[in-house]
């Protein structure tokens, strides 16, 4: 193993501190962590008084085998000694100037000089003994470090180190102003003495990798630059780092393309199936599911991720393709559920049935398709796409007819897309036509005030202050002889239902004012619409 000196230019012994390092069979590979960087930002007084108070003794210690260490310069308690002696290592002496046994004479300044604070760092790689080259990094808070290399092993590695010693020949030094990351320069400059480097980043994690490709990159450390992009293209990615690694590697400069596998863990060239099969393919295997918990569990997730993700089916040309798919699910299941309606309602059906076990499964099967229906036209109302769906769902005549004949514990989720439309239209999610709008309400608010106290007790995620807000606000939105005729309606049944009965008092109260009130208003001699018809 190679022999680590470590001297001082003043001739003081110099003090030993450990610091995390990694032993390599060509030589030593020192990583300092930011917390020893900034340990060497203590005052000499602090770093050399022993724990006991006695004065500290001086150490005899001059060079380290076992274990590479980082020293930190002692500066003397003088401020004219300390200056001279922070102005005699800012310059870069010859190579065998570090380990030189006769100390050069200090001799005081005339005058104390301000100076910024430096907290300098020395480190050797490989065979201290051949070195010929030293990298001086200059980084943040007056951090530098000085590291003592051999030209070839950079010119070698490196295509900026191999640049510069190009340009400047001879050179013994080489500095390196504002550097960003210097922990992360030491430790790739360190990597350029293992034979294999992907070995070395297998312990790292990989926001470090990151900051070692940076760094390699901007070295122009083409082996470390390949381990680098192997390692990522090995390792999972967690949370943050997916969009973290995506970056750094389109900010790479690829001229072999060896980042594009990383690349196709988020992105592909060739797709097998274009994304709206995909998408079909999905919605179909859910819509067809039979166990409970899957189905349920994937609906949740998949209306959330369309939540989440608002692009989906609202821009680009898939956009169309992409609504179709979801309308034609729907139209699936409504077939389905009107064909199952008509059978539970049939009485010689249900009379032919071998036992209630197929019966009730009918009814299963009803209330499974009611669901999909929800699901789908909370999607579509989600995208702003259920136009067309009030259209088709106001046209079930039929189904409304059948509804009161299938038990309300099978048949409320039927009422769940009613409310849902009405909410949509409420909101403004939806545009339809108030034709559409008013049979809507002609055919689908009968059955939903059926259904209403079921779901007020029976579903607990039904909220009934968001649907009577719906219900009133799709209402208001019709001619006000519409509105007297729906709001009349539902006066007489809310009177003997109560609280069983949506609770449309605020709508009431707005149709109130619109029929009885604003017209005396507007008579008056005072009031807008007078002066306006006056001029």
């Amino acid at each position: 193993m190679a022999e680590f000196k470590i001297g001082r230019l003043d001739g003081q012994p110099p003090r030993i501190r450990n610091v995390p390092i990694a032993v390599t069979p060509e030589g030593f590979l020192c990583c300092p962590s930011q917390a020893a960087l900034q340990k060497t930002a203590k005052s000499p007084n602090q770093q050399g008084r022993p724990r006991g108070g006695a004065s500290p003794t001086p150490s005899k210690v001059s060079s380290v085998q076992r274990a590479p260490t980082i020293s930190s310069e002692k500066r003397a308690q003088s401020t004219p000694t300390r200056s001279r002696t922070n102005s005699d290592e800012q310059v870069c002496p010859p190579a065998d100037a570090v380990a030189a046994p006769d100390p050069p004479k200090v001799v005081p300044a005339p005058a104390p000089e301000k100076r910024p604070k430096q907290h300098k760092i020395s480190v050797g790689f490989g065979q201290l003994g051949t070195s010929d080259l030293k990298v001086v990094l200059h980084g943040k808070e007056g951090v530098a470090v000085k590291m003592i290399v051999h030209k070839n092993i950079l010119a070698e590695n490196s295509t900026f180190f191999a640049n510069r010693i190009s340009r400047q020949s001879p050179v013994a030094c080489i500095e390196v102003p504002d550097c960003e990351d210097v922990e992360i320069y030491v430790e790739t400059v360190g990597l350029m003495y293992c034979k294999d480097v992907k070995q070395r980043l297998i312990k790292q994690n990989v926001p470090r990798v990151l900051r070692i490709l940076k760094v390699a990159e901007s070295l122009g450390f083409r082996a470390c630059i390949m381990s680098c992009l192997d390692y990522l293209e090995a390792v999972p990615w967690v949370g943050d780092e997916e969009e973290n690694v995506v970056s750094s590697i389109r900010q790479l400069h690829d001229e072999d393309h060896r980042a594009n596998p990383l690349l196709r863990r988020v992105t592909s060239d060739v797709l097998t199936n274009p994304p709206n099969d995909t998408l079909a393919h999905i919605i179909e295997l859910v819509l067809k599911s039979s166990e409970d918990r899957g189905r349920r569990e994937m609906k949740s997730l998949v209306l959330k991720l369309f939540k989440e993700n608002s692009n989906i089916c609202t821009n680009g040309s898939s956009a169309d393709s992409c609504i179709m798919t979801l309308y034609s699910c729907f139209q699936n299941c409504l077939d389905s559920l009107l064909a199952l309606s008509r059978q539970a309602s049939d009485p010689e059906e249900l009379a032919g049935e071998e036992s209630s076990g197929s019966k009730d499964q009918t009814f299963r099967k009803i209330a499974l398709e009611a669901d999909n229906l929800l699901w789908l036209a909370e999607i579509l109302s989600d995208r702003n796409a259920a136009d067309e769906l009030t259209v088709i769902w106001a046209s079930q005549a039929e189904l409304a007819e059948l509804h009161p004949k299938i038990p309300v514990m099978h048949r409320h989720l039927v009422s769940c897309v009613t409310a849902r439309l009405l909410v949509a239209i409420g909101k403004g999610e939806a545009l339809p036509s108030k034709e559409t709008r008013r049979r809507l309400l002609d055919v689908w608010l009968q059955p939903l005030m059926d259904d209403y106290r079921w779901l007020q007790h029976g579903c607990r995620w039904f909220d009934h202050a968001v649907v009577e807000d719906g219900i009133g606000q799709a209402i208001l939105t019709l001619p006000l002889e519409d509105q007297q005729a729906v709001l009349l309606a539902w006066l007489g049944r809310f009177l003997k239902a109560g609280d069983g009965c949506p609770n449309l008092q605020r709508a009431f109260e707005v149709w109130w004012r619109r029929t009885f009130v604003r017209p005396y208003a507007e008579q008056q001699p005072g009031s807008s619409s007078s002066r306006l018809g006056r001029h």
